[in-house]
């Protein structure tokens, strides 16, 4: 069973497509939750869109979907999660 992937009108906000941030979002390269104070329920994922532009990609995820929230090229402070 697949999960919907619903995108908030927020993820626009840095001029990526809807086709690069789906494309990013189920082809990643690194995927876990943001690591800080009081952040629950929100997760990091890093992926390559259909120019291979590495993105990155801030979700939730709820029983019967994920929400993305916020998608942008990837800003150098992400790279380190690629290393492993």
């Amino acid at each position: 069973m697949s999960v919907e992937i619903r995108l908030k009108q927020s993820v626009f906000r840095h001029g990526v497509s809807e086709a690069d941030i789906r494309h990013a979002f189920t082809n990643p390269r690194y995927d876990g939750p943001i690591e800080g104070a009081d952040t629950g329920n929100r997760y990091i994922r890093l992926g390559f869109d259909t120019h291979g532009n590495l993105l990155e990609m801030l979700y939730n995820e709820y029983d019967n979907h994920i929400c993305i929230f916020h998608a942008m090229r990837c800003r150098s402070m992400f790279f380190s999660l690629l290393e492993d």
